[in-house]
């Protein structure tokens, strides 16, 4: 799952993205206005922590603009400010959550959770497809009853096929949600391929119902 941090403290900002990544979230951070606005434009992610005073620029433009553009991240603003009214405006504008500073980062994680569950698997703690079950609060799969031992990569994987069930993903959308920024980086999409591959042969080893799809030229979709 990835998440972008939206945060002009630095020193909360890394304490944050810390804490995430030690959770299994790929983390990307920025601290203006005008950074921001250039990643909602370019990237997809699970969620934005988004903090409403920024230089260039205030979080309620950034939740403005996703609204124009349609997005569909799931948005927790992150703020010093406690007024009743930034609150309503900001779950107005479409925020999911509202989580005022200082806050303890357990609490943070365990809302990021509890929101991407709601928006991409139903509120439900435990996914079931006829064989194959995970546990989102233990972070566990099972197949036939049977744990499979999983990199954080690769649940991470799993989680982001699942979650876009039936849709064709391409090895660039995989590559991004793996690795964040990092992914433009790299010359080919290989290391995408051999995530998948190792996915796929980790679940086959129990008898998943090979639900992973290769599409050809194009990249992979879950079948459900």
């Amino acid at each position: 799952m990835k998440i972008l941090i939206i945060e002009d403290e630095i020193d909360l900002a890394n304490d944050i993205a810390q804490y995430l990544s030690n959770e299994q979230y790929v983390c990307e951070w920025v601290a203006d206005c005008r950074s921001a606005m250039e990643k909602v434009y370019n990237y997809h992610y699970d969620c934005i922590l988004l903090d409403l005073m920024l230089p260039g620029g205030d979080g309620m433009m950034i939740l403005e603009e996703l609204k124009k553009l349609n997005k569909q991240e799931g948005v927790i603003i992150i703020s010093a400010k406690n007024a009743l009214d930034d609150k309503i405006k900001g779950l107005k504008l479409g925020a999911d959550d509202y989580l005022s500073k200082p806050f303890h980062l357990a609490e943070l994680a365990a809302r990021i959770e509890s929101l991407i569950r709601r928006r991409q698997f139903d509120s439900n703690n435990i996914f079931s497809q006829n064989e194959l079950s995970i546990d989102f609060n233990a972070k566990t799969v099972k197949v036939h009853e049977r744990f499979v031992l999983l990199t954080k990569k690769e649940y991470n994987l799993l989680l982001f096929f699942i979650g876009n069930k039936n849709r064709v993903l391409s090895k660039g959308a995989i590559a991004e949600h793996l690795s964040g920024d990092f992914a433009d980086m790299f010359d080919n999409h290989d290391f995408v391929y051999a995530h998948v591959k190792n996915l796929k042969r980790k679940l086959k080893e129990y008898n998943y119902g090979d639900y992973i799809k290769t599409i050809y030229g194009t990249g992979y979709k879950w079948e459900q």
